[in-house]
C-alpha cells in the first residue's frame, strides 16, 4: 500500500489529509508540522472519525520528525504562512521560500523517490523553488493551483447557468495569482455545448473576473486563506497520482519550450498518473489567450527573480 505525507497541519494541510483519509487513498498518512502537538492532535481527531466514516487509513502526526515520513510516495507541501487580507502572494515569497526549501531538503533525506505536490503560496514560485532545490526529474514536482482555480471557475459558471458544476468542463491556465490566471472561457463547455452559446459576453467577463479574484474574495471574508476547496483540490491531485488515473488537470509544471516558455513553472493542462505529471496537452490557445499567457509568465518570472535576492 502507498504512503502520503502532508507537511503543514494548518487548515489547508489538515483538509488535504482529511480528504485523503476519507477516500482511503493510502494505508499510511503522515501529517507533519513544526508546531508542537498540532499534527498529533489533528491526526488523533481524524482517527476518531474512522469508525464514523468507515475508513481504515492510519493517520500519524509528527512534530518535525521527518523520519516518520520515510518512503512516502507523495508529499504535499502546504507549509508557510497563509495570505492575510491585503497581502499579495508576492509578499509571501521571502518568508515561505525558506520554509519550502527546508521542507524539500528534509523530505528527500527519507523519501528520495517521492512526488512533490506544492500548495504553498506564491505557488508558481514555490513550485519552481522546490524543483530547483530537489534536483529531481521535472515530472515529480507539481503545483496544485490550476485545479483549484478551475473549480472556482466552474462554481461561478454553474451559478450563472443554473446547472451542476459536474456537467462543466472549464480550465484556468497561467499563474496562480489574482492578475496572472487565465480562465479559458472560449473553451468552457456545458456537456459539450460551449458556454458562450448560453451566456453573453458581459456575463462571461464577470465570471472570469470573479474567478481571478476568487482567493482574495475569500481571504477578505474569512480573514485568512480558504481551505475547503484548496484541500479538496490537493487531495484530488494526490488521488490521480496514487490511483494512476491519468486525469487531465491544469497544474503548475516546468516548461521547456511548451506554450512558448522555458525555465518556468506555470499552469498548463497535464495528464497526471503514477509518475507525477506525464504529458503536457496543447490546448492551441488563440492569439489573445497566448498574449495573456505570456504576460502571466512575465509576472511569474518577476516573482521568481526575488528568489535570487534571498
Amino acid at each position: 500500500m502507498s504512503k502520503v505525507t502532508v507537511v503543514g497541519a494548518g487548515a489547508v494541510g489538515a483538509t488535504v489529509a482529511d480528504n485523503i483519509a476519507r477516500k482511503e487513498l493510502v494505508k499510511d498518512l503522515v501529517l507533519l508540522d513544526i508546531k508542537e502537538g498540532l499534527s498529533e492532535g489533528k491526526s488523533l481527531d481524524m482517527t476518531q472519525t474512522a469508525s464514523l466514516l468507515g475508513f481504515d487509513t492510519i493517520v500519524t502526526g509528527s512534530t518535525n520528525d521527518y523520519s516518520k515520513t520515510a518512503n512516502s510516495d507523495v508529499v504535499v507541501i502546504t507549509s508557510g504562512i497563509p495570505r492575510k487580507p491585503g497581502m499579495t502572494r508576492e509578499e509571501l515569497i521571502g518568508i515561505n521560500a525558506g520554509i519550502v526549501k527546508g521542507v524539500t531538503e528534509n523530505i528527500l533525506k527519507y523519501s528520495p523517490n517521492t512526488i512533490f505536490v506544492i500548495i504553498s503560496n506564491p505557488m508558481d514560485t514555490m513550485t519552481y523553488l522546490a524543483l530547483n532545490t530537489a534536483g529531481v526529474p521535472k515530472n515529480r514536482v507539481i503545483g496544485m493551483g490550476g485545479i483549484l482555480d478551475s473549480a472556482r471557475f466552474k462554481c461561478y459558471l454553474s451559478s450563472a447557468l443554473g446547472c451542476s458544476p459536474n456537467d462543466l468542463q472549464a480550465t484556468v491556465v497561467g499563474g496562480h495569482g489574482d492578475t496572472t490566471m487565465i480562465p479559458l472561457t472560449r473553451l468552457a463547455t456545458f456537456n459539450g455545448t460551449p458556454v458562450s452559446n448560453l451566456l453573453d459576453a458581459n456575463t462571461l467577463d464577470k465570471i472570469s473576473a470573479d474567478t481571478m479574484v476568487g482567493g482574495a474574495t475569500l481571504t477578505a471574508m474569512l480573514g485568512t486563506s480558504a481551505w475547503y476547496a484548496p484541500g479538496a483540490a490537493g487531495a484530488t491531485l494526490v488521488e490521480s497520482i496514487i490511483r494512476d488515473e491519468k486525469k487531465l488537470f491544469p497544474c503548475c509544471v516546468y516548461l521547456d519550450g511548451e506554450y512558448g516558455q522555458n525555465d518556468i513553472c506555470l499552469g498548463v493542462p497535464v495528464v497526471v498518473g503514477k509518475n507525477g505529471w506525464e504529458k503536457i496537452i496543447d490546448f492551441k490557445l488563440n492569439d489573445e489567450e497566448m498574449s495573456k499567457f505570456n504576460k502571466s509568465a512575465d509576472a511569474v518570472r518577476n516573482m521568481n527573480s526575488v528568489l535570487a535576492t534571498l
